[in-house]
């Protein structure tokens, strides 16, 4: 099963040159201590490499980043972020699943994977 790289985000100029060199970028907001994060993790993972592999992921761990997670008004968790020149396309929180996320990167994804 091929795997997607994960960018662990550690400041946010990291982020932002992430967001700046890709078209399309899913952010995970999680933390060690979120059972649900970290199972969603290679879940997400998995799906990328199989079904968008033009796309980018990066975790945010918001208990070590609260300034990036602030940034991004993320006071719960697990939140999905999906990002495609810049411009969130969709976002989830607390409760959603692999197909909610799927759909939301679908098409936007069709149109950079054209390019």
């Amino acid at each position: 099963m091929p795997t997607a790289a994960i960018h662990h985000i550690k400041a946010p100029e990291q982020l932002d040159v992430l967001l700046k060199q890709h078209a399309a970028v899913l952010l995970l907001f999680g933390a060690p201590s979120c059972g649900i994060c970290q199972a969603l993790k290679p879940q997400i993972v998995a799906m990328l490499a199989q079904e968008f592999p033009l796309m980018r992921m990066a975790y945010i761990d918001c208990e070590a980043q609260a300034e990036i997670a602030a940034s991004h008004n993320v006071f719960s968790l697990p939140v999905v972020e999906c990002v495609f020149y810049g411009k969130t396309f969709g976002r989830f929180s607390k409760v959603f699943s692999l197909a909610d996320i799927r759909g939301a990167i679908a098409r936007p994804y069709a149109l950079i994977a054209k390019e």
